[in-house]
């Protein structure tokens, strides 16, 4: 703790220097030198003060602006601390009384002091204050203390003294007078009483308990009417200060004849009790005098002497005929522990006589004060990561009570994460006990408790309330650590597509959230090359038109950034998947038309009904539905002899070739996918129908052996028909090999249909089919879906005579013993 006073270079000296009493009276001499030791001695006490706090002693009515201590220098800070730790001096008296100059940390006077004023006739009079520092938070308590000085003089409160005197009344007996009242204390009060001079009185004095000095007038000489009936004497008070101060009364005293003997108390001092919370009206005391006289001289009448103050006639009530003594408002232990009354009883006899007593009353303390709570430099806001032990407020905690009932106990609540910590008497620090959450609790109302120990006990509470701020320690979260979205393929560019979403549970600036991609995109291509995201609200743009058919999805990482110091980040999957759109017409793989024009079949006029002529192969760069193709036969120059499968795309004949009038034969095919909307592709087919597929083929074998059946019309037409047939085979198993190939990335399983004929049996063409279904999942959707699939077919030989082989599609995978039934 600081210990402080104002600093002097060699008190001693400057005192001596100061009140120089050898040329004085030897009187006065005397009193100046007691003076200079019992200054000596205030000022060697002040300058060792009692460790725990500052102290500073001054004398009252020093000058406004007046030196009281340097707090800078007794704090041991500097001056621009001051200003720093924004240092604030509290108390209601000091901060009436006294300022700190921060140019210089001066305690200055502001207001003049009257001690008497301040603390009336109380010993030691301190002026209390508290001195608050924050950035860290810290306080000193001090005080000035006020030293009285003679500024006072001594006063009656009547001008004049009238007294009535018998002139029987022998020598010896004393007269009670009024007593002059000072407000200054110690040796500045009263000390002394002189009258002027005569040869009939003298002044006797003697102090009470209390210290006050009572001045009687003692008769040193009878008195005789005849010779002399009044007297007029000055009564002076002087004071012990320096320098001295005096008040005078007049003493009118008149000398009359009868009533020879005073009124004589029971007690010459009367003690007593009561409670501080005494209804008004109860009975104190009853006090009693006697008078030796007869009749009128012997009744008495009981007052309040002049001696007894004003407050104490407006506290207590005095019967005139029976003595009893009486509460006349409610008392308070807290305003005065004590009561000193004088009392005087009165006798009816000319002149009246008067005796005198004096009843000290102690006021008992009740519990009738509640703790007082009085909470300083709080801390409105505090951090979420300060560490445990953390200084939120200050708390000083007083009960004006006395004994049990001014002793309290202080607490808070169990259940939060503060505590209390005594630092000095009554004085206690509120801290943190643990680490505090905002986003748990934002803000707490501390009710803090206090109680005493009297009987019942009286209790006060207070509530402190306390904001957590908030610091960055949430990282931004979204709603799902992965999304799906589903864009359709043909996009316009541009577009939104998905907006997410992430919350930070921080607060202000370290819950403002913006949104980028993580460039780290599948295939190495950049996330800006596909999508754009707005950084403010996390809406997702197309930045191209996507392909289905190209590409069908990928994934990207959109990540999400507060705006604390440093920044939190988190982030989350985003799988775009690409929906399929119709957009891609079938595509006719067999059988190819070359150059424009249309295709070429042949087949035997033997043929019979469900005759298998052709296969129309067709592919859809589609998928699902986009991808199912139907054929059907859009022209034909003869509708009824031929159909084509809706689904397998195979043509038949209707019915056996016969019965046809023609041999040449026009077919449009129409393949159609189940888009919406449909696409469509068409191939022309030209059949024609021969006798004998073998008798043709040996035909040209002969061609060279007889010439004479071989033209050169007939020449080109079979050099002709032979390069088609060897191009239509070689262009068909390339199909097959491209066709397989495609289809094991892209389809898993196959429905086939194997067709055989049996020779000699126009009816004996029957369907053997095993089924299979493609399915077709969209990544990351988990939906399925179930496709025929698109037959594939290679070149099998059927055996249809003796003679020749002709050429026929065998389902592509289907062995030979299967084909050959």
């Amino acid at each position: 703790m600081i210990r402080s006073v104002p600093r002097f270079r060699r008190p001693e000296a400057w005192f001596w220097k100061i009140f120089k009493c050898g040329t004085m009276a030897n009187s006065v001499k005397n009193r100046c030198v007691a003076f200079k030791t019992f200054a000596f001695l205030i000022l060697v006490c002040t300058s060792d003060l009692c460790a725990g706090q500052i102290r500073y002693s001054i004398p009252e009515e020093l000058e406004v602006g007046g030196f009281v201590g340097n707090i800078v220098q007794d704090l041991g800070m500097n001056v621009p601390q001051l200003y720093a730790r924004k240092f604030r001096l509290t108390s209601e008296g000091a901060g009436h009384y006294m300022k700190v100059n921060l140019n210089d940390g001066i305690l200055l006077i502001r207001e003049r002091i009257d001690r008497e004023q301040v603390c009336g006739q109380t010993y030691g009079c301190t002026i209390p204050f508290e001195i608050i520092l924050e950035n860290p938070l810290a306080s000193q308590r001090g005080e000035v203390e006020v030293l009285d000085i003679n500024d006072n003089s001594p006063s009656f409160r009547n001008s004049s003294i009238s007294l009535q005197i018998a002139e029987t009344i022998a020598p010896g007996v004393r007269f009670r007078l009024v007593s002059a009242e000072d407000p200054d204390i110690g040796i500045n009060t009263i000390a002394a009483y002189t009258i002027s001079s005569n040869e009939h009185f003298s002044l006797k004095t003697q102090r009470t308990d209390d210290g006050v000095i009572i001045a009687e007038l003692l008769l040193e000489k009878p008195l005789g009417r005849e010779l002399q009936s009044s007297f007029r004497l000055a009564l002076t008070a002087t004071d012990g200060g320096i320098p001295q101060r005096s008040g005078t009364a007049q003493i009118l005293i008149t000398v009359v004849d009868i009533n020879d003997n005073p009124p004589v108390f029971d007690h010459d001092i009367y003690r007593g009790s009561v409670k501080e919370n005494t209804p008004q009206g109860m009975l104190v005391m009853k006090v009693n005098a006697i008078d030796l006289d007869e009749g009128p001289n012997a009744e008495l009448a009981y007052y309040f002497s002049q001696l007894s103050s004003a407050r104490v006639k407006e506290l207590f009530t005095l019967d005139p005929h029976t003595g009893e003594i009486r509460t006349k408002v409610g008392l308070d232990f807290e305003e005065t522990s004590s009561y000193s009354l004088d009392i005087e009883a009165v006798d009816h006899g000319v002149p009246a006589i008067a005796g005198h007593s004096k009843f000290f009353i102690d006021v008992i303390d009740v519990n009738d004060n509640a703790p007082e709570i009085k909470v300083t430099s709080t801390k409105r806001k505090i951090q979420e990561n300060g560490p445990p032990g953390t200084l939120i407020t200050l708390i000083n905690v007083v009960d004006r009570d006395s004994g049990e009932n001014g002793r309290f106990h202080c607490e808070i609540p169990k259940n939060i994460p503060f505590r209390l910590r005594t630092s000095s008497k009554n004085h206690y620090e509120l801290i943190t006990s643990e680490s505090l959450d905002r986003e748990s609790v934002s803000e707490y109302n501390i009710h803090f408790l206090a109680w005493d120990m009297g009987s019942p006990s009286l209790s006060t509470n207070k509530t402190i309330q306390i904001s957590i701020s908030d610091v960055n320690d949430n990282a931004p979260r979204f709603g799902e650590s992965s999304y799906n979205v589903y864009v359709m393929e043909n996009n316009a560019p541009g577009t939104s597509i998905f907006a997410v979403t992430a919350s930070d549970a921080d607060q202000a600036q370290n819950s403002y959230v913006s949104y980028s991609f993580k460039e780290n995109l599948r295939q190495d291509f950049p996330a800006s090359r596909y999508l754009s995201i707005n950084s403010i609200n996390g809406t997702i743009y197309a930045q191209r038109s996507f392909d289905y058919e190209k590409l069908k999805s990928f994934q990207i990482h959109v990540q999400a950034r507060d705006a604390g110091v440093p920044p939190l980040i988190n982030s989350a999957t985003v799988t775009v998947i690409i929906l399929d759109q119709n957009d891609n017409s079938p595509v006719i793989v067999s059988p190819i038309s070359q150059m424009g024009s249309a295709a070429v079949l042949m087949l035997p006029q033997t043929a019979s009904q469900g005759y298998l002529i052709t296969k129309i192969i067709a592919a859809d760069a589609d998928s699902g539905q986009n991808a199912r193709l139907s054929y059907q036969v859009q022209r034909s120059t003869d509708p009824s002899l031929f159909n084509v499968g809706r689904t397998s795309g195979e043509i038949r004949t209707a019915r056996p070739i016969l019965e046809s009038g023609t041999t040449t034969h026009s077919l449009v095919i129409l393949v159609k996918d189940n888009g919406q909307p449909s696409l469509s592709s068409t191939v022309s087919i030209h059949i024609t129908a021969v006798e004998n597929i073998t008798d043709i083929i040996t035909e040209s074998s002969n061609f060279v052996a007889k010439p004479e059946y071989f033209s050169d019309a007939n020449l080109y037409l079979i050099v002709i028909f032979g390069c088609t047939s060897v191009f239509f085979l070689v262009v068909i198993i390339l199909l097959i090999g491209i066709m397989c190939k495609h289809d094991r990335n892209t389809v898993e399983e196959y429905n086939s249909s194997i067709y055989c004929s049996r020779p000699g049996d126009s009816r004996d063409a029957f369907p053997c089919r095993r089924a299979m279904e493609e399915t077709l999942r969209y990544p990351g959707t988990g939906r399925v879906l179930s496709v025929p699939e698109p037959h594939q077919y290679s070149v099998c030989l059927s055996p249809e005579s003796a003679k020749s082989d002709f050429l026929f599609l065998k389902p592509y995978g289907v062995s030979t013993s299967q084909a050959r039934c």
